[in-house]
């Protein structure tokens, strides 16, 4: 007798044909030995008409794979690459913060990574973030739930035994918007008995957003509840901006106290972390002051994809190690290892800021309450000392 698990397999592979290719990677340069867990890399496509590929970093659990749930992790942004949520946020890699002296920046294992208990695929989405590529000029909201969707079924064509797995939904900040029209659009699906049914079991968002007014508008709530802006300066906000949006104000004196508590309050204020210290960044030049070093020309001449280093923050900024990312993941030996396609991204950036980007819808909320509605479960979890997207706005939205 045929097993469930074959039958559903096969269903897949006949109503969608394989667009993925894959490798298993058990070294990584910057990392000392083997990798202590399974790591995948690989492409999938998601845009025929204009070769869209998309990038993934797949981590097997490293508790119960074949029960575990299955977690598709999206990065905000927008157009920021799923690295960062690997390496700095809920992966098992970090990097070494220590000063770039030309050297490969170095790797170490962290235990407190949610691949203890779920198999997570990182997703450079949409195409033109991270090691993803495709000839769109352009991308917005609409675009990146429905590449997430299809990547997400031809995933699993080329993975049947994850099909059964509790699935999730996952990412921060402006991903926190896409999230739930991907698990909407997953229902869709399901509804319209287009493909076998996938155990969707629903979402989590960290620090997200919403679109609309709303995340915009708690900003100078928030700052003023936690002690950033005076009394005085807070009512005068409210009296001179009483009833609109602070987006796009149509009071004159409105916009100078908006403009005031842009230009001069948050330049000084660390927007991510208000209690750490504000980390503005500055260039070291690394590359040219270590040009004249022998070991280091042959460093440079293997740095071959360094176009455009970004600045350097003080060490002590927990950003620091995202410009070490940068030079990690332009490293050729570190794409060689990962498999990245030669030829495909001259460039590997952290976040792709120039990329052109629509944010349409303005809001997300009509796919959280349909969500929710159905039963479905939903984790959304917040910082209280977060200035870029406040959790007073996420509980008024």
């Amino acid at each position: 007798m045929e097993s469930p698990l074959l039958i559903v397999s096969l269903i897949f592979l006949c109503f969608f044909p394989s667009a993925l290719s894959s490798s298993v990677v058990t070294h990584l340069p910057g990392f000392r030995g083997p990798l202590p867990f399974y790591l995948e890399t690989g492409y999938v496509e998601v845009d025929e008409e204009h070769g869209g590929q998309l990038f993934y970093y797949f981590i097997e659990s490293e508790n119960k794979p074949a029960e575990d749930p299955l977690l598709v992790w999206l990065t905000g942004g927008p157009m920021c690459s799923a690295f960062s949520g690997l390496a700095f946020e809920v992966g098992p890699l970090q990097f070494v913060s220590v000063e770039y002296n030309g050297s490969l920046p170095s790797l170490v294992y962290r235990p407190y990574s949610w691949t203890k208990v779920a198999n997570m695929i990182f997703l450079d989405s949409p195409s033109g973030s991270g090691f993803s590529y495709s000839t769109k000029e352009e991308e917005n909201d609409s675009s990146w739930f429905q590449q997430v969707y299809k990547f997400l079924i031809q995933w699993l064509v080329e993975h049947p035994l994850f099909i059964s797995n509790p699935l999730y939904i996952a990412g921060g900040s402006y991903a926190g918007k896409i999230v739930p029209m991907v698990a909407k659009r997953i229902l869709d699906g399901i509804g319209e008995g287009k493909e076998p049914l996938l155990n969707l079991q629903g979402y989590v968002i960290g620090n997200p957003f919403t679109g609309g007014r709303v995340d915009e508008n708690s900003k100078i709530p928030y700052a003023h509840s936690m002690g950033i802006i005076s009394d005085d300066f807070f009512e005068m906000i409210q009296k001179s901006c009483s009833g609109q949006d602070y987006r796009t104000p149509t009071d004159s004196q409105c916009q100078m106290y908006l403009n005031s508590f842009n230009n001069l309050f948050l330049s000084e204020i660390n927007e991510g972390h208000i209690l750490e210290a504000y980390c503005p960044e500055y260039r070291l030049n690394h590359l040219h002051s270590l040009a004249s070093a022998t070991s280091s020309k042959r460093i440079l001449k293997e740095n071959q994809n360094i176009l455009r280093p970004p600045p350097f923050p003080d060490l002590s900024c927990r950003c620091y190690a995202h410009t070490l990312a940068y030079y990690w993941a332009n490293n050729n030996f570190v794409r060689k290892a990962l498999n990245v396609r030669k030829g495909t991204i001259k460039e590997w950036l952290r976040c792709n800021r120039q990329f052109p980007y629509s944010k349409e819808p303005k809001s997300n909320i009509k796919y959280h309450l349909s969500l929710l509605q159905r039963g479905y479960r939903a984790l959304v979890y917040s910082g209280d000392h977060d200035l870029f997207v406040p959790f007073s706005g996420q509980n008024n939205g």
